[in-house]
């Protein structure tokens, strides 16, 4: 295999690492908020852990789908074609889920808040549920015929790996915004998502662990099983950081099981990009989907340039924002009254 292309497709697993690990806990925070606070001001505690960063994480998502379209346009094009439909209620979920956290607090009747509030939380469930069962099928395949066109229809996308991978990114972000929640607050809120995140830790990885498993049946090595094994042994640390109350530890121990995890589903795939179940020999590798090797180079050197900028930024905004917050921390909602200008006649 060439190397450029070995590269890209090395990279681009980096950059979904890094959008699970980032905005993971965006999404587990933004369903929390709706289902599993008491009352307003503690979903107001859970919306400010993630306020500052939220938009910042999402760059990971928008920049692992353009390098993908750069790097691997055949990948690209049969992937997004054959899933117009989950990519669509992707997309709608993504935009209910920021609109609602700039206009949650623009209104002040307790309509208003509930429903953005629900907006927030489904629309962050259904963006990981999507998310997941797109990265799914990019790892067990799609009916695509010669030319790389899908002809499986509009619901060849639904299939059961489809949906393991749909519930464990899900279960996933769910028990990742429940470490980060015990990272960033204090109090009630606190203690309720650490006692949670050790009660139901082995449930909510489940379906994630049954994706991992079920690409190393397809397509992988004697190997596999070994990182396999040690990103069970990291969920297995993780499970019982969490039950000694160790929340720093327990997070990052997290982040261990979900890089071998990414690790494990990539390293088998390659050089595969995206299987066909109709005939091996018409699934895309790293060879027949890439682009040139010019392109590649041109890519590698922008991004040697600007992918440190933007980690340093990001390092630099979670320092900035590393206080924990409180329920105190949070005034009672009010209405703030509208100015009056100055001189009755005045003139605009």
């Amino acid at each position: 295999m060439e190397l450029l292309p070995t590269i890209w497709f090395i990279l681009i697993g980096v950059l979904w690492l890094g959008y699970l690990f980032l905005e993971g806990f965006d999404l587990g925070v933004g369903m929390l908020s709706a289902f599993y606070t008491k009352d307003e001001r503690e979903r107001r505690v859970l919306i400010n852990t993630i306020g500052p960063v939220w938009d910042g994480n999402e760059v990971w998502l928008l920049t692992a789908g353009g390098a993908t379209f750069a790097a691997f346009p055949f990948w690209y094009a049969s992937l997004f074609s054959a899933l117009y439909l989950p990519l669509t209620l992707a997309l709608l979920a993504l935009i209910f889920r920021a609109v609602a956290m700039e206009y949650r607090g623009k209104g002040h009747t307790q309509r208003w808040r509930s429903f953005w509030s629900w907006a927030l939380g489904l629309g962050s469930g259904l963006a990981a549920f999507c998310v997941g069962a797109m990265l799914a099928l990019t790892t067990t395949g799609l009916p695509l015929n010669a030319n790389g066109d899908n002809i499986g229809g509009p619901f060849a996308w639904l299939t059961v790996p489809a949906v393991i991978g749909g519930l464990g990114v899900v279960g996933f972000t769910w028990l990742h915004g429940l470490l980060f929640v015990s990272l960033k607050t204090d109090g009630p809120v606190r203690q309720r998502a650490r006692r949670t995140a050790a009660r139901w830790a082995p449930v909510l990885l489940l379906p994630l662990v049954v994706w991992v498993v079920w690409v190393q049946v397809l397509h992988g090595s004697w190997w596999g099983w070994g990182i396999i094994a040690l990103a069970a042994v990291s969920m297995v640390v993780m499970w019982m950081l969490v039950m000694r109350d160790a929340e720093k530890p327990a997070f990052f121990a997290q982040a261990g099981f979900l890089v071998l995890g990414v690790l494990a589903v990539f390293a088998n795939m390659y050089p595969l990009v995206l299987p066909s179940t109709i005939d091996p020999e018409f699934s895309l590798t790293v060879a027949n989907a890439s682009s040139s090797g010019y392109t590649l180079g041109v890519m590698l050197v922008v991004a040697c340039i600007f992918v440190p900028i933007v980690l340093a930024y990001q390092i630099w905004s979670y320092t900035v924002f590393a206080k924990r917050l409180k329920v105190e921390h949070i005034p009672t909602a009010h209405e703030v009254p509208v100015a009056i200008r100055g001189y009755q006649g005045s003139a605009l």
